[in-house]
């Protein structure tokens, strides 16, 4: 239910209370969303075809000293950079492996995950078989370790090529060393200098010769396999959780949102809360819920104190409400004449106005719409009395034109200049078909 725009009323903002009423009003439309969000969720897992994961542990080593160093945090603290060896193990490189190993067109997508403070790689392959799974994870696995030593021993031989190529050319500068020392005099200077070279050709030459060597006998050692892939026995997804959770969720935040639009656009009146937060005119009593003598006198004490004159306009919406009721007397002890707008005169002698509002019956642009047209002839509104359909006995209904005893209320709605005004009651006034029986 949302108020008209141009009627100064309340509107729901943001405040809690205001908006778990508004969801407490809508609670049906939410629960319902809820209701069928689950549901959905529910379909769904039993639609989606059930996958397998299998997990291949690899522990990585180092191959020689030239493998990348990894900064040591809390996070890793092992020399290597496991977080780039993850990333080679998922390359095209290690998947093209993968399927000329299985002999399949291209395998399943992995997953390389560290975990922290350590040196060892969880591959994980999912698949809709556990036993491609476990295949996979382990072929992704080989595949790697086989790239892993190949690279190493490249770069094994790489190194060796580029000591063996520098130990050439320290020996041949070495030749050349000796046998310039050789054709000059011993004990000059000349001779002093090429020895002095000879024996730095020398040592070069022998550091040249155990890099090389050391190089040679270097074991390529890139890992091994801790704990192979198995067949998984259950299905790691679809998963109960995520979805009913899923589901649920989708469903509330659907339903928060009907339930606010529903909420803006429905404009009828159901609850005596309904007038005030929709309309913003104060509702004296609420006839439906109240059937006790003393809510009537207090709804005329209110009345009586909210009227600044001496003649109250009293309006039914819908015109029809009270059309099948009789309406017990309700005394007022005030000078008050009631009009009940028969009358033409009725709008423009009227001092204030009430209104009757018909709950469930009216929406709130009607109640807007009267207030209007009460406002443009210079009537205020003094309040709202709420009733249903089926209207109490005691509802107090005041008919200006029946004539008293004590008190003459004529048919301009003036009460009579001989009558004491703190003596005349406000008598209830009938619908104008029963006056007719």
């Amino acid at each position: 239910m949302s108020p008209s725009p141009d009627l100064q009323a309340r509107r729901p903002g943001a405040d809690l209370d205001e908006h778990l009423s508004l969801l407490r009003r809508r609670w049906l439309l939410l629960v319902g969303c809820v209701v069928v969000g689950g549901t959905a969720g529910l379909a769904l897992l039993r639609a989606t075809p059930p996958a397998y994961t299998a997990v291949t542990q690899v522990l990585v080593t180092p191959v020689d000293g030239q493998d990348q160093s990894n900064q040591v945090s809390n996070r890793q603290r092992e020399p290597l950079n496991l977080d780039t060896e993850a990333q080679i193990a998922q390359s095209a490189v290690v998947s093209a492996r993968v399927a000329q190993a299985l002999r399949i067109p291209a395998p399943q997508p992995v997953e390389v995950s560290v975990p922290p403070n350590s040196a060892v790689l969880w591959i994980s392959v999912t698949a809709p078989e556990p036993v491609t799974a476990a295949a996979q994870s382990r072929a992704y696995a080989d595949a790697y370790l086989a790239n892993r030593r190949e690279s190493a021993r490249a770069a094994t031989a790489e190194r060796q090529q580029a000591v063996a190529a520098k130990l050439k050319q320290v020996q041949a500068a070495l030749d050349a060393a000796v046998k310039e020392a050789g054709r000059l005099i011993k004990g000059s200077a000349e001779h002093t200098i090429a020895t002095q070279r000879q024996s730095m050709l020398n040592r070069q030459a022998a550091s040249l010769t155990l890099k090389y060597d050391a190089l040679r006998t270097i074991a390529v050692t890139p890992g091994s396999v801790i704990s192979e892939a198995l067949p998984p026995t259950r299905p790691s997804s679809p998963s109960l959780p995520l979805f009913l959770g899923t589901g649920l969720m989708a469903g509330l935040l659907l339903g928060a949102a009907a339930a606010y639009a529903r909420d803006r656009l429905d404009t009828r009146l159901r609850t005596a809360a309904d007038v005030e937060r929709l309309t913003g005119l104060p509702v004296l009593t609420d006839l439906s819920a109240s059937r006790e003598h003393g809510a009537l006198h207090e709804l005329a004490c209110a009345v009586v104190a909210a009227c600044p004159g001496k003649r109250l306009l009293v309006r039914s919406l819908p015109a029809d409400l009270y059309a099948s009721s009789l309406a017990e007397p309700l005394a007022v002890s005030a000078p008050l004449s009631v009009l009940d707008g028969s009358d033409v005169r009725d709008l423009a002698r009227a001092d204030a106005a009430l209104l009757l509002v018909g709950l469930g019956r009216v929406a709130s642009t009607e109640v807007v719409a009267a207030v209007r047209q009460l406002d443009r002839h210079g009537v205020p509104v003094v309040g709202v009395v709420t009733a249903t359909d089926a209207v109490p006995e005691f509802v107090p209904l005041l008919d200006p034109r029946t004539h008293t005893p004590l008190g003459k209320l004529v048919a301009t709605g003036e009460l009579a200049v001989n009558v004491s005004a703190e003596t005349t009651p406000m008598q209830s006034f009938h619908h104008r078909q029963r006056k007719q029986t």
